[in-house]
Order: C-alpha cells, then structure tokens, then sequence
C-alpha cells in the first residue's frame, strides 16, 4: 500500500519526528500539520539552547533536532504560567497556604490567576499564544507534503481562513519520475505471449503488440511498469448470482493493479466499475469457420451459367418458335413463290405456271431457327411480314439469351466457387447442426448474453442450451475447435484476423456483427487514465499504433500464402475439366452427323438400287466406288439424278437443244466426263432426257467440239 494511490493523512503533529526514508521514492501521498515551525528564527534559538542540556536535551529533542509537538506545548504551557504568575504577583500579595488533598477549599488567588493567564499574548514554540475564555486562538498550522527530497510546507492552516494552499503543484504533480506500475494482462496471441526461454526474468520474459505499445506508452509518460499475469486468465466478467466481478477487472477494482494493458474490449459494464483510455485499436464480431472445399470442376461446367429451368425452357421456346413460324409461312400467302426454271422449256416458261414453292417447310423451320440461336445465320429469309415479326422477335430472343450466357459463363468458369454452409449470422443462427460458441469470461459472451436484438437472443439461447458447452477457455482452443470442423467460433475480429493470415484452412464467414474498440483500464480516479489517453493518441496520429500492428500481424513471417485466385480480381487459366465438356458435345456431333450420313447413304442406295433394277450390294458398291474416288469428276451420273425443281418423274430440256447423233449412235454424257457411244438404257430411250442444269454444261461443251 505504500506507492501513489494511497493518501494518508496524518493528525499527528510530530510527522517531523519520524524517518520517511522508505516512503520517499514510492512517491506516497502523505499530508500532515506541524504546529512547531522549525523555520522560525526565536524557535530555531530555543531549541539550539534545549540542545546544550545533556542529556535531558537529547531526550526531548528525540535525537532529531526536531521537537515533539507534546513537548513544545509543554513548554509553552509551562512559559505562559510563569508569565500569568508573575503578573499576579505584580499587581496582588500573594497569600501562600497550605493546600489538602482531602479538602475542597479553594485558592483564593487561583481566579486571578486564571484571568491572569486568559488574557497572556506572547510568542512561544509552536507559535503566537492566546486565549478565548480559556481555550486557545489565533494560532496557525503548517501543512506539509512529503516529496522525494523530504517533507515541504505547501500551505496554512488558521482558525479564520481555512487552509490556504500555496504550492498547488504538490497534489498535482505534472510527471512522476521512476515510478513502477503494476499492469496486469493476460496472455494472448499475438498481443502479450510468454517466451519460452526459461532464463529470462521481469519484463523480458513477455513480448507481442501489447508489450510494445505499453513500452511506447511508458516513454512518453515517463514511468516503469511490472508485469503480471492475471490469476484466473479472464479479462473479467460480471457474474449476476453472485454479484462479483472476475479476472482483470476483480484485479482493478481491489487495487491489486494499477493497468491492465491487454486485448480488452471497452464496454457499458466494464466502464461502470473501471476507467478506460481512449481506445488503441477498433474491431468488432466476426465468425470464424473452417474453409470449404472447392467446387469440383465438371465436365460439363458450361452449362451453369444457366438454370436447367431456362435450358428446358430455351427448348420449348425454340420448338414454339419453329412450329410456329412453319405455320405462319403456311397460312401467309406472300411465303409461297414460283420456283426457279430450271427443266422448263422456253414456251412452258411462258405459259402460266401452275407449280409454287414454300422455303418454310418444316425442317428448314427448324433449321432456321436453331441457326439463329446459334448466331449463325440461314439461307433462308422470311419474306412476309408475320414471318419477319416471328423472326424479329426470335433474333431478340437469342440476344437477350446468348448476351446473359456469355457474361455469366466468364463469371462461372473463370472464378473458384466455393461451397459454403453458411454466409452470414442468420443462416447460422437459423441452423442447428454447425455449432458456434465464444470465448467464456470474454466481452463477446457478454454482448450476446445482455443484446436486445432478436437473433442475437436466438443464438444465445442455442449457446448457453448446448451440451457439451460450446463455450472455450482460450482462442487456441476455439480455432482447434474450428479445424476439426462443424464448428463456427464467434470472436473478436482483430484475433479472427491473425488466426485467417496464419492459417489457410480458416476463412471469415460474413461481416463483423458490432463495433467496439480496445482500450487500457485503470482504476476509478486513476490519475493516468488521462495522460495515457493523451500518449495513444499521439500514437496513433504518428502512425506507430499501424507499425506495431503490421509488426505483429502481417511480418512475422509464419503468413499464410493464400491462393489469389479465388478473388474476382484475377481469373483462372480454363482448363479441361471446366470446357472439356464442349469437346463432347463436338465428338458427339460429329458421330451423329456420321451415322446419320450412314443412314443417308444406305436409303439412297436402295431407292436407286429399285430405280435402276439391281441389287442392293451392286448398287451400294457402285456408289461408294464413286464417293471414295478423289480425282473424278464432281457431278454425279445424270441418269441417276432427277430436278429438285420439277415434279417427280417428269423431266424437261430446251426445244432448241437436239441430242447429238454421230455415226448413228446417240451420245450420252455422264457427270465422270467420258463419253459413251453404246445404246442408251431403256429409261433413257426418250431423247429428250432430264438432265440437271450442271450437266447441261457438258453437254453445250460436247456440241462445241462437233461431238
């Protein structure tokens, strides 16, 4: 009890007397009163001539120059009655008798005596001396105040004025040199960890962000510090059973410490019973939870961007639109138009025709269609208005669609999606198989325990209903908890903080759910509160509060090197896994494309095979000797080609244009460009065969050379 929270005042008047070497340098605040003012020059004379009477001098002087306040009074008592008595005997006879301890009878002279001595005026050892109606007035007291030097009168004391202070600056002391305070804390990463070596002592035994501040702050203040480590490891917590605080705050209000510099949250309750600095440092509730796994990249990831909802709906749109534009064609008369000549003879040409043609069937409508959404485009172009509305209104579509599908396919394939349970404190609150806990004794157990709003009330409940607890005694613990997984840990956000950059399996769910800051506590009245206040704000506005934090959090060179990618700012190199898919579909596009040719080929050889009266092998050996050839000519046999444009089985050529005979033979020219002078089968007797407009070209060709 012996250091600068304590203030003893002393009644005594012999504070002089006694040796205060051991209270000096404690700087304990002592104030007495001196009723014997050595400084006095007749006082100082008297007690110089006490000195000479050995060794009765000694005895009253107690060894120290400085007499006893018992002694002094008795002086001047003793002084004051041999004045009174000799005025008496100047102004009366006295009359001495003989006195008896057994009788009451008085002295007649004894009243005199005492009108004598109640009006006395003089100037003794412990000051000027009068009296009022025998008690004494007018007399003055020195109040002292012990320094480090030695004790100083710092004002006066009387019976009219009070006490009048003259060296204000002995209460109030602007710095206190070689001071030690007790700070308590507690141990935590990364603010105050113990070192392991075993050989250090004191204050070297601990470092971390909060040991650094507290030596900044010391420096600036000027004093030195010892350091504890709190009993019950709590930052303290108010206990509604049994009323009682525990931990830092227990520590405080006994006066066990004189600060508590640690990661220890300002807060309503705290505030009531301690004093708090201006906060060090801001932060807020976060949730901690364990990473998840990636999602795995699929075969067919293109297809995300869009909900299978809209790719069947894209579907039916798309056979709607089909069908529907087949129909409109049908029904509007300006779809149908008269086809190309092609087979006509020039008076057929100019006869009326009786034949017309519509584009829109219904495998071009579904081939128009599906070319548009693919934004490739068709041969085929609607021609009457209602079709044109169909088409215009498709072609939208398919803007629209393709536009929404690019931009979220990049956001698909280029960023790693992640699976997580829980995004934020209400889906957590709104589920009971991940459980979630705090700190127990900590602010955050509080802030849920005492919150008025509803789902913080619902998480509380859940916490304090769990079994086991999902309370834990540490962040070690909590973040241990987290690693084994279905297990969120509420906690402070600067803690949250260290624990993600250390460890790339731990990530934060959501935002911080307050906002709060830590601060250094003192006891109620401390008269450091202030000064320390004043020291982290300089801190802080010369940006040392930001080192010591990048100090401890960020270059302790145990950092997680955690993978950029995931962060929409840079994108992933696509790889098979994401694409390959479009790969399948091609392979599966070409297979189909080959079977159906199969299936093409195989049709048209049977259809010729009973046209030209022979078997199915023959023909189909004909016509793959002819498709495998890759030196021949491009145009097929014209005898097994009928007009596209004309009406089956009916074929017509130019009147003009005679066959050519020559050595009584008809000539026939086929598409491979030999000729052939042999008798024309049955089907082609009929000189006047249909040929195709290509084949025509052989024929001019022939008729130019006199074939």
């Amino acid at each position: 009890m012996n250091d600068y929270r304590y203030h003893y005042m002393f009644t005594t008047f012999d504070i002089e007397t006694f040796d205060l070497e051991d209270f000096k340098y404690n700087s304990v605040n002592i104030t007495a009163f001196r009723l014997v003012d050595v400084e006095d020059k007749r006082v100082s004379e008297k007690l110089a001539q006490m000195e000479k009477f050995q060794p009765i001098g000694q005895s009253i002087l107690n060894r120290s120059g400085i007499i006893q306040a018992e002694s002094a009074l008795m002086f001047d008592s003793v002084y004051v009655f041999a004045k009174g008595l000799a005025a008496l005997d100047q102004g009366h006879v006295l009359k001495p008798a003989n006195l008896s301890c057994e009788l009451e009878h008085p002295w007649e002279d004894g009243l005199s005596l005492y009108n004598y001595l109640n009006t006395a005026s003089l100037h003794g050892l412990t000051g000027h001396i009068e009296f009022t109606e025998g008690r004494r007035s007018g007399f003055k007291l020195d109040l002292l105040k012990l320094k480090r030097e030695q004790l100083q009168m710092v004002g006066q004391w009387n019976m009219g004025q009070g006490v009048n202070i003259t060296d204000p600056a002995a209460f109030y002391e602007s710095s206190v040199n070689n001071i030690t305070l007790i700070v308590m804390t507690r141990a935590e990463k990364p603010y105050v960890m113990v070192r392991e070596d075993k050989n250090l002592t004191g204050n070297s035994r601990y470092e971390g962000f909060c040991i650094d501040l507290l030596k900044s702050i010391a420096n600036q203040v000027d004093f030195n510090y010892d350091i504890r480590l709190v009993p019950d490891h709590m930052y303290g917590v108010y206990d509604p059973e049994s009323k009682q605080w525990n931990g830092i705050v227990r520590e405080l209000m006994d006066k066990r410490a004189d600060l508590a510099v640690a990661s220890m949250t300002i807060n309503y309750a705290r505030e009531s019973v301690i004093d708090f600095t201006k906060p060090f440092m801001n932060l807020g509730i976060g949730i901690l939870f364990k990473v998840s796994e990636s999602m795995p990249s699929r075969l067919f990831s293109f297809m995300n961007p869009l909900a299978v909802e809209i790719w069947l709906s894209m579907l039916g749109a798309y056979v709607l639109v089909s069908l529907t534009i087949w129909v409109v064609a049908r029904f509007s008369p300006y779809e149908w138009r008269i086809p190309e000549p092609c087979c006509l003879n020039a008076l057929e040409q100019e006869s009326e025709p009786e034949v017309y043609e519509n584009d829109f069937t219904l495998s071009n409508s579904f081939w128009f269609t599906i070319g548009t959404l693919m934004q490739q485009g068709s041969d085929l172009n609607p021609q009457a208005t209602s079709t044109r509305i169909v088409g215009g209104i498709w072609w939208f579509f398919t803007l629209i669609i393709i536009s929404s599908y690019t931009a979220n396919l990049a956001a698909f394939l280029t960023v790693e999606r992640m699976i997580t349970p829980i995004e934020n404190a209400a889906e957590l609150a709104e589920q009971t198989e991940i459980s979630y806990g705090t700190l127990e004794g900590g602010s955050t157990k509080t802030f849920f325990r005492d919150s008025k709003i509803g789902i913080y009330q619902k998480m509380w409940r859940f916490m304090e209903s769990k079994r086991p607890s999902v309370f834990v005694d540490s962040y070690e613990e909590g973040i241990k908890r987290v690693l084994e997984g279905n297990y969120a840990f509420l906690m402070e956000s600067t803690m949250l903080d260290y624990a993600v950059q250390r460890d790339c399996n731990l990530t934060q769910i959501g935002g911080l759910l307050d906002s709060k800051g830590y601060g250094i506590a003192t006891p109620k009245g401390s008269p450091w509160r202030d000064k320390i206040s004043l020291a982290i704000l300089e801190l802080q506005e010369k940006g040392t509060i930001q080192i010591l934090y990048d100090k401890w959090w960020k270059n302790t060179g145990d950092v997680c090197n955690r993978d950029d990618k995931s962060k929409e700012s840079k994108a992933n190199a696509l790889g098979v896994e994401n694409i390959g898919g479009v790969f399948v579909v091609l392979l599966c596009g070409l297979a189909l494309a080959i079977i159906v040719a199969v299936l093409e080929f195989c049709w048209n050889s049977r259809k010729n095979a009973q046209t030209d009266r022979q078997s199915l092998c023959s023909e189909m050996a004909e016509e793959l000797r002819f498709a495998i050839r890759c030196h021949g000519s491009r145009q097929r046999p014209a005898l097994k080609r009928t007009c596209s444009r004309c009406s089956p089985g009916t074929t017509y050529v130019p009147a003009a244009l005679e066959m050519p005979h020559i050595n009584g033979r008809t000539w026939y020219f086929h598409q491979d460009g030999h000729h052939h002078s042999h008798s024309p089968p049955a089907e082609a007797a009929n000189p006047h065969t249909c040929c195709d407009p290509d084949e025509w070209d052989n024929v001019l060709v022939a008729e130019k050379h006199g074939l």
